[in-house]
């Protein structure tokens, strides 16, 4: 710890309230430990399935298949499937 670095807790552990001043030396994860938070993107498939594309629908429709969390892409897909196969 530098010689200017305040402990954030007291002697007995109980964490001290942050003060704009501490708010203010922060640094964003990136700077102080970018290991961590580097953001890893995915390489190119293996054996390509899928094409990537724009399609324009309207905001209800994708506001509906959000609504369920992550992978409303895949129930869209899900959901196109079963007209084509049916």
């Amino acid at each position: 710890m530098s010689k200017t670095a305040k402990t954030l807790s007291d002697k007995d552990g109980n964490v001290l309230e942050l003060t704009a001043a501490d708010l203010k030396r922060f640094k964003p994860a990136r700077e102080v430990a970018p290991h961590i938070v580097e953001r890893q993107t995915r390489g190119k498939q293996k054996a390509p399935t899928k094409v990537q594309t724009t399609i324009r629908l309207d905001a209800d429709l994708v506001a509906y298949f959000k609504s369920f969390g992550r992978g409303w892409q895949t129930r869209i897909n899900d959901e196109l499937r079963k007209v084509i196969d049916t």
